[in-house]
Parts: structure tokens; C-alpha cells; sequence
């Protein structure tokens, strides 16, 4: 008798199929080159390709089906997050950020070169997935391209990615508690945004009406929410063999989190609510939207 598949299982094979088509889009986006910047698009590809759950370009995969958007728009604009992505990680592991020497179970890229490479390659890799955004190929509307290039920017800049790091290295610096209220923000701009995002563009590329753009992006949100308290869950419970990095360095740095102010059970719960609330953000969508439910139940239970 033949099993039927779980909705986790259905998810596992879609997000292994779309993390192998993501980074066949990288690899010919990013090519390798023979010339004197070698190095650079060595040290860019190390960053990005070959590693890592592609949740963000996933999101704009399956958001993008939705709307019945083309699989080739939704993957260009997928590689491009995931450029954005990476250059955040190879600038946040630097010895002036958060100082990592592993990332993806492998050393960090200015381990693996050296560091004004790993902050070339970063640099490289933020103007790369916007001058893919940009081209006719990812969306024959150039005001969908606009669109896309402006909601990524706004991700990514002082009220998103960057604002949330700035954050974050104060109150580190800083040494003194923060409120629930705080660590939230904190933690909606680092990591949270670029989720969200994510989450949104599939709907920007499928044109969809704007109460569906709304709905998507509020579900990023939570999903984002959710996710970085797993992954702080992660840092204080499991061990570097499985999460692919070192472990306890929030403790040790002192780090802002919601575990460290909650304690591991209420952040848990906390986590499991944020889940449930993205997951009710996606009742417009139907049947259609079950891998996205999937997803939420997904990023809270993993272990790496």
C-alpha cells in the first residue's frame, strides 16, 4: 500500500527541488570568472551558492504560484533575495558584527578569503540582486520591476536589515536589558523584513490586487517573527553539529533575545502563536496556499 504524503514531507520535496533550482539561477547569475576579479566572484559564489534552507526564495516561489506568475520571473527574482540574503550573513559574520567563523557548516567567507574580500564579495552581491531585479528578463512591466527593487531596498536599508543589525549592536554594546517591545522591533528589522518581503513579492509579480499583497505580507511578518525566535531557540538548545554554526553565542555576548527575557518556555509559546497567526493570514487563498501553511509549522519545529 502506498503511503500518502504528510504535508511536511510535501513541503521537504518542494523546498529541496526549489533550493537546487535556486542555485542553478545563482550559478549562472553569479558565473565564475577567469579575469583579475576572480576572486570576487569566487568569494560571491562560496557566499551564496551550495548551502542554506532558501526559505526567503522558496517564499517567492510559492507566493509567486499563487498568482500563477512564470516559474523563470518568480526564480530571477527568488535568486535575487537569496543575493541579498547572503551578502547580510557575510557582513554580519565579519569580526566589527557578530564575529562568526562557521556559517552553513562551513568557515565564513572572510575566513575562507580574507576580509576585504568578504566585504567586496558582500558589497557585490547586494548590487547584483538589484541589477537583477532590474532587467527586462525578471518582469517584461517595468513598474513591477520598480516595485520589486524599491520593496527589496526597503528591506535591506536603515528601516530594515541594516536599522535591525544597528539595533542590535547598540543594545550589545549598551549591556543593559531591553523590553519585549524592543527586542521585537529589533528582531522585525534584522531579520524580520526581509521575510516579509519575501512573502510579498510573489503577489507584486503576479499583479495581485492589494488586500492579497497585504494579506501575504502579514503573513511573512509573522513567519519572520516566528522564525528568528526558533532560530534564538536554536542558539541557547542546540548544538553546532546541527544548526551548522556555533551555538550559545547570544548568552555569551549578552545578547537581546526574547529567550533570554521570556525564558525557553514562553518564548515557545510565543513562537507557536506568531505560527498560527501567519498561518491564518492564508485563508483567502485556499487549498492553493497549503505548502505556505506547511512552512509555518515547519520553521518552528526544525533544528537547524
Amino acid at each position: 500500500m502506498d503511503t500518502i504524503p504528510t504535508p511536511a514531507d510535501a513541503l521537504r520535496a518542494a523546498m529541496a527541488d526549489a533550493a537546487a533550482e535556486i542555485d542553478l539561477a545563482l550559478d549562472m547569475l553569479i558565473p565564475p570568472s577567469e579575469g583579475i576579479e576572480a576572486q570576487l566572484f569566487d568569494a560571491m559564489r562560496y557566499a551564496a551558492m551550495g548551502g542554506g534552507k532558501r526559505l526567503r526564495g522558496f517564499l517567492v516561489l510559492e507566493t509567486a504560484r499563487q498568482f500563477r506568475v512564470g516559474r523563470d520571473t518568480a526564480m530571477r527574482t527568488a535568486a535575487a533575495i537569496e543575493m541579498l540574503h547572503a551578502y547580510s550573513l557575510v557582513h554580519d559574520d565579519l569580526p566589527c558584527m557578530d564575529d562568526d567563523d562557521l556559517r552553513r557548516g562551513k568557515p565564513s567567507v572572510h575566513k575562507a578569503y580574507d576580509e576585504a574580500t568578504a566585504v567586496l564579495a558582500g558589497d557585490a552581491l547586494q548590487a547584483n540582486a538589484f541589477y537583477v531585479l532590474s532587467e527586462h528578463d525578471t518582469h517584461a512591466d517595468p513598474a513591477v520591476r520598480i516595485e520589486l527593487c524599491r520593496g527589496l531596498a526597503r528591506a535591506a536599508g536603515p528601516r530594515g536589515m541594516c536599522g535591525g543589525q544597528m539595533m542590535d549592536m547598540l543594545a550589545e554594546a549598551a549591556g543593559g536589558p531591553m523590553e519585549e517591545a524592543e527586542i521585537g522591533r529589533l528582531q522585525m528589522l534584522k531579520t524580520g523584513k526581509l521575510i516579509e518581503f519575501a512573502a510579498e513579492a510573489g503577489a507584486i509579480l503576479g499583479k495581485a490586487p492589494m488586500q492579497m499583497r497585504h494579506a501575504l505580507a502579514a503573513y511573512g511578518r509573522d513567519l519572520g517573527a516566528a522564525f528568528q525566535i526558533a532560530d534564538d531557540l536554536l542558539d541557547a538548545t542546540a548544538s553546532p553539529e546541527e544548526t551548522g554554526k556555533r551555538t550559545g553565542k547570544d548568552a555569551t555576548a549578552g545578547k537581546a533575545t526574547l529567550v533570554g527575557l521570556l525564558g525557553v518556555d514562553r518564548a515557545r509559546s510565543q513562537m507557536e502563536r506568531l505560527a498560527a497567526q501567519a498561518i491564518g493570514h492564508l485563508d483567502a487563498l485556499g487549498d492553493r496556499a497549503d505548502l505556505l501553511r506547511a512552512l509555518a509549522s515547519y520553521a518552528i519545529a526544525r533544528r537547524n
